[in-house]
């Protein structure tokens, strides 16, 4: 049976845009590519059956223009939009134009997106599907003076979060009460002018968290989860490794924290690849819901080397219509998988974008080494995006093999032109307390980086 999507237009770039046409040419589907000025030299626009400039290098000017993506898609008359990671991917309003315009979204529907990227919505939605979530408001909370009675009775130290956005922006931890009305009102302009949302919501701040994560697959109807990735090691909230299996669950543990976010998703009606986030207390194993993110995480290859199932794929064929394909009683994980983030940024400058020409570049290989990336020797990278140059993932039968081949594959890895975090990550993976996987969320600053410390 022919497949409903024969002509996609990829609506990002980068390393996520090879992916999705690396998926999509398997599955027999013709690449649209979208390219701002900026990247009119790029691999995706290289790699694209065809492909299209829809404005300056601005972000604002082009892929983050719905109304210059969905010409584009119109002219093309493709019949699916994937958004990727980032830019338009959980934008409700984008999800919804594009389906009113007639064209197949690769993603979870508008209404679902609204809810559950409004955090104080999904921590309620979370509490009707009897996840657990931590202790806090009920929702936004309307001022400062609201924040206090909340933190009175629950405890200090409380964290307030930006109920529209995420990556630590719109996010202060309050220590004590006399520091919370400044925090109300840092937290809430700051939300304001990252997300054009200064709506905030209060909850228990646990330090010494691991970051836990659930990927999951639905097709509307059906969920079934890949298990975990754990991406505590962070810096400043955000994530440089992410593991799978995580070292510190218990088999018991896993299987609640999947049950717990199929639940949530099932509740929903969730369809296409989500994340379900989780903090976990490791000294009590109590696991809170955090957020879900509604598309497909820069981490994702993580899970598809421990599970043998290509998510961008699956995306494109659940909106397709084609369903799972696959029952939770058939999912295997087997081994271990780690990914480091490897960006154009300089750690010796507090981690300093760093823009410029690939002089020359030369990924790893070998066995159980895998590099998503848009590199090429001369490519120059662009100072308006996000910066970073490529994922190395590495699978071995069990942790000590994966980390192994990490170092050799970082070893291997050659990027000339410009500074990047190869050698941080290399350092990092052979450290003692990551390889004892003694790691939270602030390791990084508090204890690798004792000089970012507070």
């Amino acid at each position: 049976m022919a497949l409903r999507i024969r002509r996609l237009l990829v609506a990002n770039r980068g390393e996520i845009a090879v992916r999705i046409i690396r998926a999509c040419r398997e599955l027999g589907i013709e690449t649209v590519q979208v390219f701002s000025e900026a990247d009119r030299n790029s691999l995706p626009v290289r790699m694209a059956d065809r492909s299209v400039c829809i404005g300056g290098p601005r972000p604002h000017d082009s892929y983050l223009h719905p109304r210059r993506v969905l010409a584009a898609a119109s002219a093309f008359k493709v019949d699916a939009v994937h958004p990727g990671y980032g830019f338009l991917s959980e934008n409700a309003d984008f999800a919804d134009l594009t389906e009113a315009e007639g064209f197949i979204f690769v993603g979870p529907s508008g209404d679902v997106i609204r809810s559950m990227g409004d955090k104080a919505m999904a921590r309620r939605l979370a509490a009707e599907a009897d996840v657990p979530t931590t202790p806090g408001s009920n929702g936004v909370i309307s001022d400062a003076n609201e924040a206090a009675a909340i933190a009175e009775k629950i405890g200090y130290p409380v964290l307030l979060k930006a109920s529209a956005g995420g990556g630590g922006r719109g996010m202060r931890i309050v220590r004590e009460p006399s520091a919370i009305a400044k925090a109300f009102l840092e937290a809430s302009r700051e939300a304001m002018s990252a997300f054009g949302d200064g709506a905030v919501y209060l909850e228990k701040f646990v330090p010494e968290i691991r970051h836990i994560e659930i990927q999951v697959l639905g097709d509307g109807d059906e969920v079934l989860h890949l298990g975990e990735r754990d991406c505590s090691t962070q810096r400043r909230n955000q994530k440089l490794i992410e593991e799978s299996p995580s070292p510190v669950l218990s088999r018991a543990l896993r299987e609640e924290i999947g049950q717990a976010a199929t639940r949530l998703c099932r509740h929903v009606r969730y369809r296409s690849a989500g994340t379900i986030e989780c903090i976990l207390d490791p000294a009590t194993e109590n696991f809170y819901f955090m957020e879900m993110n509604t598309r497909i995480q820069v981490e994702h290859p993580v899970t598809e080397m421990v599970s043998g199932i290509d998510l961008v794929k699956s995306q494109i064929l659940i909106a397709a219509g084609e369903g799972l394909g696959i029952s939770q009683q058939d999912m295997q994980l087997k081994g271990h998988a780690i990914e480091c983030r490897i960006n154009a940024e300089d750690p010796a400058r507090n981690f300093q974008p760093q823009p410029g020409r690939i002089e020359h570049y030369a990924p790893p290989g070998g066995i159980g080494v895998r590099m998503d990336s848009h590199l090429f020797a001369g490519y120059e990278v662009p100072p308006y995006y996000d910066s970073l140059l490529g994922k190395v993932v590495c699978w071995g039968q069990d942790r000590v093999e994966a980390i192994a081949r990490m170092q050799r594959a970082l070893e291997e890895l050659e990027i000339e032109g410009l500074q990047t975090t190869r050698e941080f990550h290399r350092s990092l993976v052979t450290s003692s307390d990551f390889k004892a996987g003694k790691i939270h969320t602030r390791y990084v600053e508090e204890s690798y980086l004792p000089d970012e410390h507070g």
